[in-house]
């Protein structure tokens, strides 16, 4: 085999190995109770990831397959150690960590979305991170107040 052939290879599984790590917030690492047992379960399916990699006999497909849960658990560990579980609010009176807010915005659309961590947040599923510019708006504010997200208004519908 040609040696180009090898630093090729080299270089290849070099990059597939050495992952960079996950950027790390500068933001708090707030967390609801759920959010905290959501990093829980992902580190534990990170190690058990890298565990079941490290059976794999061929060594560049040991580390392929390590890479990702390694990175992932250096994370998550990380995440967890800096964890601050905040509790539900004890009021719906104004929007807090934790909140889940309907609020309708100008060109009509309403939407309803919880306030949570940054690990747990997922619009798509209804939820957003507490550091996104439309939960920083409406922190602290109640029902039938108007504030300023981005260009447009929105109107808090209600709160739970």
């Amino acid at each position: 085999m040609s040696v180009a052939f090898t630093k090729e290879d080299s270089a290849e599984t070099a990059s597939e190995t050495l992952l960079p790590d996950r950027p790390i917030s500068p933001h708090p690492n707030l967390v609801t109770e759920a959010g905290l047992q959501a990093l829980q379960t992902q580190l534990r399916e990170a190690r058990e990831a890298y565990e079941a990699a490290q059976a794999i006999e061929d060594v560049n497909e040991k580390r392929r397959q390590s890479a990702v849960p390694l990175r992932d658990a250096r994370y998550l560990t990380e995440r967890l150690r800096t964890a601050q579980v905040v509790p539900n609010p004890v009021s719906n009176d104004i929007v807090a960590f934790g909140s889940t807010v309907t609020f309708s915005r100008a060109d009509g659309r309403v939407q309803t979305y919880r306030i949570v961590g940054e690990d747990e947040a997922d619009p798509k599923a209804g939820t957003i991170s507490f550091v996104a510019p439309v939960a920083r708006s409406l922190m602290g504010k109640a029902v039938g107040d108007v504030v300023v997200a981005g260009a447009q208004e929105i109107e808090i519908l209600s709160i739970a």
